[in-house]
């Protein structure tokens, strides 16, 4: 039987991940099924992956990294695969943040994506979309973890985050699921270049009532809105419609508990939940 014809690495993003696989394991002399057994993956698996029939999870990444001894090569390259793979508004948008100088973003019931935990959001992800199948579900919960490594770049933009008391006294998930969710939110209030506050139920009515805003702010260029419901997703370029929505986040802060003190509200919805 004639070997199989390689996978010409020029073709995509998850067919030059697959080559540099395969020539990382040859380089170490290791057949498909060595390194399926040294990574506790399956052979199939690792020859779907070498031949881009099957993208790789960061967890196959990291492991094959690990013990082809790269030194993180393979998770460095990780998530040029998600965007390839995502739909043309998720590339767009994961271009645009990592152009943006700074975030703003206001949620009015769950947490935003870039804070999520992987649980949170496959709860999220899993009644959100009742029809999907399981590969479904994780192929967007890759690409919403793949997002989450633009806040641990060396210069990530600014991060504004308003959140409504409703975002963390929703149980998605369970007790278990949201006491670790709001455990990383408290964590992210310590981190450098983000800032998140708290909206409560007190204040009452209030203009964000209306649904979520993300604005991207630029240097040297116009901010951009995105808009997301359950049917569709839109990049807001025109000053007309993205200026009322920049001037409403502003606007909204006033009505949001102090950075100190929206840490300590937030530690306080986390020892509810057990």
């Amino acid at each position: 039987m004639p070997a199989p014809k390689e996978l010409d690495p020029s073709t995509s993003v998850s067919a030059y991940w697959g080559s540099e696989l395969r020539r990382l394991r040859e380089a170490m002399g290791w057949s498909q099924q060595e390194l399926a057994r040294r990574t506790s993956y399956s052979t199939s698996l690792v020859g779907l992956i070498e031949t881009a029939a099957r993208a790789p999870t960061r967890k196959f990444a990291q492991r094959c990294d690990e013990v082809l001894e790269t030194g993180g090569t393979l998770v460095k390259l990780w998530p040029l695969i998600g965007r390839e793979s995502s739909p043309a508004w998720v590339r767009s948008l994961f271009e645009l943040e990592w152009e943006a100088r700074t975030l703003r973003n206001y949620q009015l019931s769950v947490v935003p994506g870039l804070l999520q935990t992987e649980d949170y959001a496959r709860a999220l992800t899993r009644a959100g979309r009742p029809f999907d199948t399981e590969k479904e579900v994780e192929e967007m919960i890759t690409v919403r973890m793949q997002r989450q490594r633009l806040l641990d770049r060396p210069d990530p933009p600014i991060l504004f985050v308003l959140l409504d008391e409703a975002v963390l006294t929703r149980p998605i998930g369970g007790g278990g699921v949201m006491r670790g969710q709001l455990e990383h939110l408290l964590k992210a209030t310590m981190r450098p270049r983000i800032t998140i506050q708290v909206i409560p139920f007190d204040v009452g009515a209030h203009a964000g009532l209306a649904g979520p805003i993300l604005v991207l702010s630029f240097k040297g260029a116009p901010d951009i809105v995105y808009m997301e419901n359950a049917e569709a997703a839109q990049l807001l370029v025109d000053p007309a419609r993205v200026d009322p929505l920049s001037a409403q986040f502003d606007a909204l802060r006033s009505y949001a508990l102090p950075q100190a003190a929206s840490a300590a509200f937030i530690e306080k919805r986390m020892n509810t939940w057990t």
